[in-house]
């Protein structure tokens, strides 16, 4: 057994050094623009009988108007609801009964549709997905069940365990009056106040051919797919007016506390963070080998730390954000009551540690080889590098935003990575602070992180 435990880890060693000198390269892709501005990417991979087919529309919870957050988001899951000549369990139906995938997503500057079909239904996948688009029903009872629905879930993971409702607070908190502060499905507020007019209206202003972006890979012709989606999508109607342009949000200057009340809790739920990078920062690799090795993989420094060590929580991880301007990064963990300010202050004393040491080249080879052995991965697929062809078109990333980022993962070195530590992460004096917890127990001891703010857990929003 330790023969075949070492023969795989060299084997690993060796496809992470294969990876480090040979990189992902995409495959070339036909690009064609219709008039109507629908922008097409297609790529024949006929090795397997799959087509994937990733379609984005721009704009996202960046268009959601003020009071309405997750509106786009409640739209978008409206359209698998019925469309065409088909209610939302015809549609449903559709889809099963070959055997298909089609899923929806939002995101704060982009709503997505993903589907992957047997290649001989690739006429009914692109019927379907026209039809979303094109033509949805958005009838009045599905939208009161899914609206209802998501308040329901909300509530209870609050009620239930909010730990994945912190990075909520946090870049609310963070991001005050900003569009990146809103929350991408909404909150009990928003949701509680959106109507059959607000996604019709929504819908017409906001979704149209000039803001669609759609790529094909699989088993199929290319001419003949372009014929296809052109057939169907050429002559939709366009929307007028630019999306928003989204500002840079400045950096926190000093510290601030949202001390949110959850009476009664045994566990504190913890985010702290600062302004961190867009999509298109140039240290892309430094930057995710460092988060890997600080935060961003089970043996990381957080977990070794705060975990394995203290054992002060089961979970810990830095998180960042890198939307088209400047997102956030945070350290994200959750400890019991009676710990909160010895977890705090070891996370605190991680952040410095993180400035002053950075991480030796032994550590960062390991993050290397995590990293290489992870990205490959992500591009096998026909779904898979249609979602990536698709989402390099919607944000204005070239093909070298992949081709070239395993040998710049490989190249990275230590002063490089440790550069991009101290532009990146925040220093101690420089932090936004959210706590989940009984405000009761631990409001005198948090207020040494800064001045407080409170609201409590059954507020309806994400920020006072």
């Amino acid at each position: 057994m330790k023969r075949v435990l070492l023969t795989a880890a060299l084997a690993c060693c060796a496809l992470a050094g294969q990876a480090a000198a040979q990189g992902v390269t995409l495959p070339a892709v036909e690009r064609v623009e219709l008039d109507n501005g629908v922008v097409l990417l297609v790529t024949e991979q006929r090795d397997v009988p799959l087509v994937g087919l990733e379609v984005i529309v721009r704009g996202g919870a960046i268009t959601d108007p003020d009071g309405k957050a997750g509106l786009a988001s409640l739209m978008l899951g409206l359209m698998e609801k019925g469309a065409g000549s088909r209610n939302a369990d015809a549609f449903a139906e559709a889809v099963d009964g070959v055997g298909g995938s089609l899923t929806t997503s939002a995101g704060l500057e982009t709503l997505n549709i993903s589907a992957e079909f047997l290649s001989r239904d690739t006429g009914l996948m692109v019927e379907l997905v026209a039809d979303m688009l094109q033509a949805p029903r958005f009838d009045g009872e599905e939208l009161r069940k899914l609206r209802d629905r998501r308040i329901d879930l909300l509530r209870a993971a609050k009620d239930r365990d909010p730990r994945e409702l912190s990075p909520l607070y946090g870049n609310a908190f963070l991001f005050t009056g900003h569009p990146y502060g809103r929350p991408v499905n909404g909150d009990e507020t928003s949701l509680a106040s959106l109507r059959a007019s607000d996604v019709r209206g929504y819908y017409e202003d906001f979704v149209g051919a000039n803001r669609l972006v759609i790529a094909a890979v699989g088993d199929f012709d290319a001419a003949d797919m372009i014929s296809l989606l052109t057939l169907a999508f050429a002559d939709w109607r366009t929307v007028e007016g630019p999306l928003p342009e989204v500002p840079a949000a400045p950096p926190e200057d000093g510290r601030r506390v949202l001390l949110v009340d959850k009476p009664g809790a045994t566990q504190s739920y913890f985010w702290i963070g600062n302004i961190g990078v867009s999509r298109s920062y140039p240290q892309r690799a430094e930057l995710d080998i460092a988060n890997t090795l600080f935060g961003g993989r089970f043996t990381s420094l957080l977990v070794d730390e705060l975990r394995t060590k203290a054992g002060l929580t089961y979970s810990a991880y830095s998180a960042l954000l890198r939307p088209s301007a400047p997102g956030s990064v945070a350290v994200v963990s959750y400890t019991k009551t009676s710990s909160t300010i010895e977890a705090i202050d070891l996370a605190l004393g991680l952040l410095g540690r993180l400035h002053e040491a950075g991480f030796d080249p032994e550590l960062i080879a390991s993050g290397k080889n995590y990293i290489l052995g992870q990205f490959p991965p992500g591009y096998e697929t026909a779904a898979q590098l249609a979602e990536q062809f698709a989402n390099l078109e919607a944000f204005g990333l070239g093909a070298g935003y992949v081709n070239d980022y395993g040998a710049a993962v490989a190249a990275a070195d230590v002063e490089a990575i440790q550069a991009v530590i101290d532009a990146v992460y925040p220093r101690q004096d420089d932090l936004v602070f959210v706590i989940i917890g009984d405000a009761e127990t631990i409001r005198d001891s948090v207020a040494k992180y800064g001045p407080i703010t409170e609201m409590a857990l059954t507020d309806p929003r994400f920020s006072p």
